[in-house]
């Protein structure tokens, strides 16, 4: 079976970790300070705040910019459900706002028209990989006095025109799951060049300590590990070169797969370069049976996501309004096929000659 996804740990991930482990030190030591930092000068922001998931990340930022009790907060609805889970966390109401059917992100024109007197940031998830159109968010923001927030648990290494994403909002969130385009192992990181914001988030993620038993406020432990911190500080040294393969990767699938009668291959922006977290095609036919039949030729494909999350049986009670039926109709049709780095050409042709098997 060709995985939808695969971490590429090595020997200096594991001398890395043995390093940390004869040390002694496996908390909130110089691991951790050289990961945030190496991050830090990648994305260019002024303050990156490890955290031990992507979930926590959101978590804290959002309590961190002052999102409270009955604040509404506009994110899509084609998402994982770590997204509005950190939003209710905060005792605020999400509200979901369409798509746009060729990136799959908010759509601008549909997040402008959910605003209410209510509303206090947008959240805007760079899905699969590809940027959101920030300029036109971030306009929005300005017009009605928000906050941008940027869910970049996909899209490390993703640029939206030249710049990194999260770097445009007044806070961003990456996660560092197995999955991602780096690892290590859970984890997850706070970016913001708001003083501010990130010594909030410092605090809060260390049971609101400054320092050791000086506590300023209610804080948790979302710390993350020294280990995790020396598998990711190794694993950034190499996302450039993995994402050139990624790049490569799509180029290829979109090769095989863009004259194919029944699929739409990925669109991209000429203003973004894609991190191609995932390559995410759609098709016209039985989604759910392409993907059983895909199995049997190989090829783990999957579907991100099934269903919206106002669908979810948990979110349904906090529903305000409303459906996004673009998202509903993306929710039948998408399905991401293996574009990680460990994939060679033979791999690719595979993917490439199975997709155009099953679907007739």
């Amino acid at each position: 079976m060709i995985p939808i996804s695969k971490p590429m740990l090595g020997d200096e991930e594991i001398a890395a970790v043995t390093a940390v482990l004869r040390s002694g030190n496996l908390v909130q030591g110089s691991s951790v300070t050289a990961f945030e930092t190496a991050l830090q000068s990648y994305l260019g922001v002024s303050h990156t705040i490890a955290v031990s998931s992507g979930t926590a990340a959101l978590q804290l930022a959002l309590e961190a910019v002052g999102i409270k009790e009955g604040d509404e907060v506009i994110t899509t609805p084609l998402s994982f459900a770590a997204t509005t889970n950190a939003i209710l966390s905060r005792r605020a109401m999400p509200v979901f706002a369409d798509i746009d059917p060729r990136t799959f992100n908010l759509d601008p024109k549909k997040v402008e028209a959910s605003i209410t007197d209510k509303t206090r940031a947008i959240l805007a998830v760079h899905l699969f990989g590809h940027p959101c159109d920030l300029d036109a968010l971030q306009q929005i923001c300005t017009r009605h006095d928000l906050l941008l927030i940027e869910d970049c648990a996909q899209s490390l290494g993703g640029t939206y025109k030249r710049k990194q994403t999260g770097t445009k909002g007044i806070v961003s969130c990456f996660s560092f799951y197995p999955s991602k385009n780096i690892t290590t192992g859970e984890g997850g990181l706070i970016a913001t060049s708001e003083e501010s914001i990130a010594d909030i988030c410092r605090t809060l993620r260390n049971q609101g300590q400054r320092k050791p038993y000086e506590h300023h406020r209610l804080g948790f432990n979302f710390r993350m590990t020294e280990i995790a911190a020396a598998i990711g500080k190794v694993q950034l040294s190499r996302l450039p070169d993995w994402l050139k393969q990624r790049k490569a990767n799509a180029e290829q699938l979109t090769k095989g797969l863009q004259q194919r009668t029944g699929i739409t291959v990925p669109f991209v922006s000429p203003e973004s370069e894609h991190a191609w977290h995932q390559y995410t095609i759609r098709v016209s036919e039985d989604r759910d049976k392409i993907q059983e039949r895909l199995k049997g030729e190989g090829v783990d494909a999957r579907v991100y996501y099934p269903r919206v999350l106002y669908d979810q049986p948990v979110y349904k009670q906090w529903m305000i309004s409303g459906s996004c039926p673009i998202a509903e109709r993306a929710t039948k049709e998408v399905l991401s096929l293996p574009v990680h780095p460990q994939l060679c050409a033979d791999d690719l042709d595979t993917v490439i000659t199975a997709v155009q098997r099953v679907i007739v």
